[in-house]
């Protein structure tokens, strides 16, 4: 961040002080560590990412059961919503995207539901101004965007059901593939089109660094790119389930696909100005993303029967009938085990 004066320095270190001491009487018993924890990651200077050892002494702090949890978490959203600083805002949302991507379940579990009465904004973020300079009135934006950044990702989240950027959701996203291959078509595409969102908002980030060397904003953008790699894996996954299934896809849900592609297809150009090195994962999905695109534009759809068919799937079917009454007997059957070949895997 720019320079700030001595006389902003002395304030912040006098407010941290004044909130210490006011978190050591105030607060009950069980509160007071994680109360002064919370404090101590979230100082107003220096402006640089929460210290390692002090998030992962509060991470630490999130295994020991679900109370303790719900206490950090309603400790960090009081700081978050209660500061006017864009520095200490800065370092409550890093410390909420560390508990996404490393923090304990439990933990994880507790912001997912924080408050309970949900709702899209609750971060409450959307109108965050700084104004004591002007470094500061600029890295409100950042303040603005990282925070919707985050509620979309909880929200992404959501619809997955799990964290898709969180290292300790590995059982989960190891069955993925199994899990991904029983959906229908319609949750399937709603799966895309909501990691979709998650992109779509990455490049909704404001245009420039506040200053180059602003390490807040360079480790913010650091563990997006991060998600960024894991929304891409997820997506390759599903791309190529409906690859598997296209002859089955109806034609509410080709138009639906190919929607949420030509979407993902327009963050392509902010994305390569965003995060300049390109990764094997990323140009597979783009080539996927036009391969797939490609595919359902071939496919030729009409009305037979008040069902929508595939010109394809109409004149393999046909084939397939004429061979059964040359060869196949009434009481003979054919089965296929693989959930590949399955008539609910249609829809």
């Amino acid at each position: 961040m720019g320079r700030i004066t001595s006389l902003r320095d002395l304030l912040g270190l006098i407010k941290d002080k004044a909130s210490i001491s006011k978190a050591a009487l105030l607060s009950k018993p069980e509160a007071i560590s994680i109360r002064l924890a919370v404090l101590r990651a979230t100082t107003h200077s220096p402006p640089i990412p929460p210290d390692d050892h002090r998030l992962t002494a509060l991470l630490l702090l999130g295994h020991s059961s679900r109370a303790t949890a719900s206490l950090i978490v309603t400790a960090l959203m009081d700081r978050l919503h209660r500061t006017t600083n864009c520095v200490v805002a800065l370092k409550c949302l890093l410390i909420i995207h560390h508990i996404i991507k490393r923090g304990p379940f439990i933990l994880q579990d507790q912001l997912s539901i924080f408050p309970a009465s949900g709702g899209y904004n609750y971060l409450k973020l959307s109108a965050f101004r700084d104004g004591a300079t002007a470094a500061t009135w600029a890295l409100s934006s950042w303040v603005r965007w990282y925070a919707r950044y985050l509620e979309t990702l909880l929200g992404t989240s959501r619809v997955l059901g799990y964290f898709l950027c969180s290292s300790s959701c590995g059982v989960l996203k190891e069955n993925q593939e199994q899990r991904i291959s029983s959906f229908l078509n319609v949750d399937l595409v709603k799966d895309i089109d909501s990691v979709v969102v998650q992109i779509e908002e990455i490049c909704k980030a404001p245009d420039s660094l506040v200053v180059e060397d602003d390490m807040l904003v360079k480790e913010i953008m650091g563990l997006v790119l991060n998600d960024y790699l894991s929304s891409v894996n997820g997506i390759l996954l599903r791309l190529g389930e409906l690859n598997e299934r296209l002859s089955c896809l109806s034609f509410s849900d080709s138009v639906e696909i190919m929607c949420v592609l030509k979407r993902l297809s327009d963050c392509r150009e902010r994305l390569s100005v965003l995060y300049v090195v390109k990764k094997p994962s990323t140009e597979m999905m783009w080539g996927s993303v036009q391969e797939l695109k490609d595919r359902v534009e071939m496919l030729k759809v009409y009305k037979e029967g008040g069902k929508l068919l595939s010109l394809w799937t109409h004149e393999k079917a046909s084939e397939s009938a004429r061979f059964e009454r040359q060869v196949l007997g009434r009481s003979d059957s054919v089965q296929f085990h693989s959930g590949r070949f399955g008539i609910n895997r249609c829809f």
